[in-house]
């Protein structure tokens, strides 16, 4: 693969423990938008939201698979533990 074809990423996936409160926070409290809402391939019963800005472009998406019963992740366990938003100058 010649990785300097690479433009970034598409988004990225973490694990959330409430689809409720995940929507709410990143929704009423970012302010980012729910580009989709569809379901995990392999748990169909389990919700795949996606959020990111208005025009949901590429390097803006954010997912969350929603399971009530998960246990909190561990630093250093091979997971994501952060997200930074970069936000316009003078925006906030």
């Amino acid at each position: 693969m010649d990785v300097s074809k690479i433009k970034g990423l598409h988004h990225v996936t973490a694990i959330a423990t409430s689809a409720k409160r995940n929507l709410d926070f990143y929704t009423q409290v970012l302010g980012l938008r729910l580009v989709k809402k569809t379901v995990n391939f392999d748990d169909p019963e389990t919700y795949h939201l996606y959020f990111g800005n208005e025009g949901g472009e590429p390097g803006t998406i954010l997912t969350f698979f929603p399971w009530d019963d998960v246990d909190p992740g561990r630093r250093g366990a091979s997971q994501a533990t952060e997200v930074a938003f970069r936000v316009p100058k003078g925006s906030l």
